[in-house]
């Protein structure tokens, strides 16, 4: 028969399950919480538009050009309704669009997919084809600085090299190319089958956006309607694509004359903190498993704190509740 002492030993052996199964299930609500909250930014652009007067991109070419498709957004006046933004894969499980992409019904930009479904298609120049690879939009994550957004993929695309976000702050009468799924005139009824380029100038260099200009294949070549998101990038002598703005918004299209672009070397901390796989548990925790634990083990460890003997706990929930409150309250 076991003495006092084993007992003792047993019991703080417990107490020890007891506080890690704890600490597991807080951390556990606050992935939840914190994947699970809305952050709102108002914005007031005018989203822009496939490239009017462009070219065919050649099969193969700027692989990591995305559409992505929301099915089933709500209308105004009720209903549904179908849309569509461009961007660009910058890290296998993350691809970079304009903010505006995702508004609520007010307008409002939001960290989160409002449509029913929205899917990337990414390595597809020809949208008729099987080539490339298509994946559910699992997360989103808004700038609260610009008019981009950070969206995360349910699949990681490995076979497909993503664009490089620049760190060299674009300077005025800089060619870049830039690419898109959108509409190829402003009043036509659907988005392009297939990818559009096109070269553009940079003109006037603000803090957060940039002037661009339509230069080949004509002076009128503009972004259109669900070119919304499409990457401006620099091509390197080695043929390496580093990205430089995306389409924010511009006048209708065709038209001379500049469109503004977000910049995104400005971003490129923001982007690489949220992209690093490292820096995000809900890579390696999935929502839905983390509530489960939660459920599970949250009864136990609290039946294990109740029959501690020792010094009391000090209290980590209060803690923790607030540093889920900041991560509710902030944008990333």
């Amino acid at each position: 028969m076991a003495g006092p002492a084993a007992s003792v030993q047993f019991l703080l052996l417990l107490a020890q399950v007891g506080d890690t199964l704890l600490r597991l299930a807080t951390n556990c609500v606050t992935v939840v919480l914190a994947a699970t909250a809305v952050a709102v930014v108002p914005v007031a652009v005018r989203p822009a538009s496939a490239i009017a007067h462009g070219e065919d991109a050649a099969d193969g070419a700027y692989r990591f050009s995305v559409r992505l498709t929301m099915v089933d957004l709500p209308a105004a006046g009720g209903g549904t309704r179908d849309s569509w933004c461009s961007g660009a894969l910058i890290a296998p499980r993350w691809v970079i669009t304009a903010g505006h992409c995702f508004r609520d019904s007010g307008g409002q930009r939001v960290s989160r997919a409002v449509a029913r479904l929205t899917l990337v298609t990414v390595g597809r120049t020809d949208l008729g084809s099987r080539a490339g690879h298509q994946s559910e939009v699992v997360g989103v994550r808004q700038s609260d600085t610009a008019d981009v957004a950070l969206v995360e993929l349910g699949t990681a695309i490995t076979d497909v090299t993503p664009v490089r976000i620049g760190d060299t702050p674009p300077v005025a009468g800089e060619v870049l190319r830039l690419t898109g799924y959108g509409l190829t005139t402003a009043d036509g009824p659907t988005p392009t089958d297939r990818l559009q380029t096109g070269q553009f100038t940079v003109g006037r260099v603000g803090a957060d956006v940039i002037e661009t200009s339509g230069r080949q294949p004509r002076a009128d070549t503009s972004p259109c309607p669900h070119d919304s998101g499409g990457p401006y990038f620099r091509e390197q002598a080695d043929g390496t694509a580093v990205l430089v703005a995306v389409v924010s918004t511009g006048p209708g299209c065709p038209h001379p004359g500049p469109d503004l672009s977000a910049r995104t070397d400005t971003l490129r901390g923001w982007i690489t903190d949220t992209t690093d796989p490292a820096n995000g548990p809900s890579r390696w925790v999935p929502a839905g498993i983390g509530a489960l634990l939660a459920v599970l083990l949250l009864p136990v460890a609290l039946v294990t704190r109740r029959r501690r003997r020792t010094a009391p706990v000090r209290a980590r929930a209060g803690h923790d509740v607030d540093r889920i409150g900041q991560r509710a309250g902030r944008v990333r």
